[in-house]
Order: C-alpha cells, then sequence, then structure tokens
C-alpha cells in the first residue's frame, strides 16, 4: 500500500464527519508525508491536511503534538472573538478516540488539521510590504503566547541553539578530522573561533536567566507564514512542531538571517551576498507593532540575534563539512563549505551595514 492509500484508510479514524471526496498529495513539506483531503459536510465542503510524522526526525511524536496542542488551543482561546477566527491559527482536528494523533498497524503516527483556504505562501522575500507582515505575523505569534508557561512544553530538540555545544561539536570535529579537510578551512575556523564568545552571549543570557523563557517557534522562515489573499496580511503561523521553550530571539534571529541575505544559503558566489536594510528594517517595523510586551533585554539584542542565529548556522555547516557530511543533505561534495562561507560572508555583511540598522 503506497502512502496515498494509506492515508486515505487512515483519515477515518479522525472526527471527521460526511463523505470523502478527493485526496492528494501535498509535496511542499521536506520532514512529513502531507495530504489534503476535501469532504462534504451538510452540503459543505470542507478541507483537512493530514501528515504521517517523520519518526527519525520527531522521535517522540506524542510530545510534539503536546506542544502542538497546547500552543493552539491557547492561541484558539485568544483569538476566539475574532471576525474569521478559525483562519487565524492552526487548529487539531482530534482522532476518534480524543487523542491528537493516530498510531497506525505500522506504528507511524498521524495527524490533522483544519485546512487553512484562501492564502498565500511565498519562498523569496521581495518587498518590504511582504517583510512587515511577517514581521507583524511572527510578532503577533509571539505575544499571543507572552503569558504562556514554557515549562509546561517538551524540549523536542535538546540544545537546538546551544552555541557552546555547537562550538563543542566543531571542537571535536576539528580534532577527529574524519573527512580529511581541516586543511582547506583555516580561513573559517580563525574567524568563528575569533567570533566565538560574541556568537555565545545570547545563549548564555538565556541559559543564566538574565533573558526570559518563551515559547520559541524555531523555525521562522518565511513560507511559515500563511498570508491572507484577501488583506495581503501574516494571519497564520505554521509548522509548529519545533514548539519549545527557548528565548524569542531564536526566532528573530532566524527571521533575520533567512529574510534579509539578499541570495539563499546555498550561493556560491560570495560577491552576490548582501544583507537588506530595507527588508529588516521593515521586519522590525512591523514585529515590534505586535511584539508589545518585550523585555528591554529582549529589545536591545533583536539585532544581534540575526547575526548569532547566523553564525550558529556557519559553526553547524562547517562542522558537517569536517565529519565528512553525515547530518545536512548535499548536491555535491563542497556543498556544507559553501554553505559555511555563505553565512560568514552573510555575518561580515551584517557587520558592514550595522550602523545603518
Amino acid at each position: 500500500m503506497d502512502n496515498l492509500e494509506k492515508a486515505k484508510s487512515i483519515i477515518g479514524n479522525f472526527r471527521i464527519d460526511g463523505e470523502l471526496e478527493k485526496i492528494k498529495i501535498n509535496t511542499q513539506g521536506h520532514i512529513n508525508s502531507t495530504f489534503i483531503s476535501t469532504f462534504t459536510e451538510n452540503g459543505k465542503v470542507r478541507k483537512y491536511t493530514h501528515q504521517m510524522i517523520n519518526k527519525s526526525v520527531f522521535t517522540h511524536p506524542d510530545e510534539v503534538m503536546s506542544n502542538i496542542m497546547l500552543v493552539t488551543e491557547h492561541i484558539q482561546n485568544k483569538v476566539r472573538r475574532m471576525d474569521e477566527a478559525e483562519s487565524r491559527c492552526l487548529s487539531v482536528v482530534l482522532s476518534r478516540d480524543g487523542k491528537p494523533y493516530y498510531i497506525d498497524s505500522d506504528g507511524e503516527y498521524w495527524r490533522t488539521y483544519h485546512f487553512i483556504d484562501d492564502v498565500d505562501t511565498f519562498d523569496k522575500m521581495d518587498s518590504d510590504k511582504i517583510a512587515y507582515e511577517l514581521g507583524r505575523a511572527i510578532g503577533n505569534f509571539q505575544s499571543q503566547l507572552s503569558d504562556f508557561d514554557s515549562s509546561k512544553l517538551y524540549t523536542t530538540i535538546k540544545d537546538f541553539h546551544n552555541m557552546n555545544w555547537r562550538y563543542e561539536q566543531l571542537d571535536e570535529a576539528v580534532r577527529n578530522n574524519k573527512a580529511g579537510r581541516l586543511s582547506l578551512v583555516s580561513a573559517e575556523l580563525e574567524f568563528l573561533y575569533a567570533n566565538k564568545e560574541r556568537g555565545c552571549r545570547i545563549w548564555n543570557g538565556f541559559a543564566d536567566g538574565s533573558i526570559p523563557s518563551r515559547v520559541t517557534h524555531n523555525d521562522t522562515k518565511l513560507n511559515n507564514v500563511l498570508f491572507s489573499k484577501k488583506t495581503g496580511e501574516g494571519i497564520c503561523v505554521i509548522d509548529l512542531d519545533t514548539i519549545m521553550p527557548g528565548t524569542i530571539l531564536f526566532d528573530t534571529g532566524d527571521m533575520i538571517r533567512v529574510s534579509c541575505s539578499t541570495v539563499t544559503e546555498d550561493e556560491k558566489d560570495l560577491s552576490k551576498i548582501d544583507f537588506s536594510v530595507s527588508f529588516y528594517k521593515s521586519i522590525f517595523k512591523g514585529y515590534l507593532e505586535k511584539a508589545d510586551y518585550l523585555e528591554d533585554i529582549e529589545k536591545s539584542l533583536i539585532k544581534e540575534s540575526g547575526r548569532t542565529i547566523t553564525q550558529i548556522m556557519a559553526v553547524r555547516f562547517l562542522t558537517d563539512y569536517l565529519n565528512g557530511d553525515v547530518y545536512y543533505h548535499i548536491a555535491y561534495p563542497e556543498h556544507n563549505i559553501v554553505r559555511a562561507r555563505n553565512q560568514i560572508q552573510l555575518m561580515k555583511k551584517m557587520d558592514e551595514h550595522w550602523d545603518e540598522y
């Protein structure tokens, strides 16, 4: 039985009434197997998103879904009185036995969401308008969860943004030199070690409690925000698998890193890499309009967060290159060192423009 046929046999285990009209595979995601179904219920057409959770990435799907249920229910309570509230937050469909997932005969975990229609997604930042709406959407998401006790959440990926630990991994990769590539990366190592202390600042502040622990999304890229086709507003943040306790600076940092670079992280030509001050200013404006709960220390480190998360990615790419490309998927042998150099160059461009934003 292929995954599409399997999905057809699974969805009846969720609290969906009506007749299944059609189901199709959604190929946009890269981690979980995703399907979109259309049902007719009492003369109304309703659509749902179904996913088989990738257990090789998320080893405790029950904990992932516990986090998602807690967060989405909290947000739903916040927006219940708003017009079209269902289109403004992700909503889990429970299984027939009342759980946020269903386990099939092969031990695979499935989940179902109400499908959010009449929205656009974007893979590339190309206007100040979209940048502004992205900032507002992430700021609103964080604001909705600002009064949620993050200690109630499971940590689904331990030490994900722990810069000290990432440098320990780099140290080990340098010592072992498994792929025999150490002599090729002396300039990259020199730069990253020279920036270690600065790069650890946010993590150390989070670890010692001087930076508050809050709910963090941890994957705030542009295509994880749904934009209304009617208004162009960013109305919903999706892909909540990496929700866990952290500092909001992890999210602002990733948003800045991905959205303010003039190229993707796979670009080989370093001369094409620059930091868009215009996009940053638009993101920052939209973000602060919604994230009005921040403490002064959080506000003061938003700009730094973009550099920090870029740095952690440079460290991770370089570590994987030295280890022989065992973590990230690569398209060619130099792919990881290209990525590392790309992120280092982006850090340099951030420094070059620092006083402009």
